[in-house]
């Protein structure tokens, strides 16, 4: 299974990508791109064009992941353009992973921000 931790980082591949590709395309992808290290433990999330499918590209450590969804209905909520995002990569939390894969635009939802004690400080 897939296991992510807290310092795995979560990257999306801004605009569309050809999912026909599969390991060593989107290993290339993650390398020529996105300019990162596939073999990293971070997850590597792409779309394609009309935006119904989505593949994850994974490193556990021992291998490669490729997984992929289909939508049967609907779109994912997906930054289109390097000018929404400022680059071609755009990074994400594992919950606002969780709300994308469950169809919720993460455009129109925002951060709440929480109170939290520094290590070594007083309250």
């Amino acid at each position: 299974m897939l296991a992510l931790g807290a310092a795995t980082r979560i990257y999306l591949a801004v605009g569309a990508t050809d999912m026909r590709k599969g390991f060593d395309g989107l290993f290339g992808l993650v390398q020529q791109r996105l300019q990162a290290d596939p073999l990293s433990g971070h997850l590597f999330l792409f779309c394609n064009r009309p935006r119904t499918r989505l593949k994850a590209l994974y490193w556990d450590g021992s291998g490669l992941w490729v997984c992929a969804k289909r939508l049967e209905q609907g779109r994912f909520s997906w930054p289109r353009e390097a000018e929404e995002t400022g680059g071609v990569r755009a990074a994400i939390s594992a919950e606002e992973l969780t709300l994308l894969l469950g169809g919720i635009d993460l455009a129109r939802t925002r951060r709440k921000t929480w109170w939290r004690r520094e290590p070594g400080g007083t309250s």
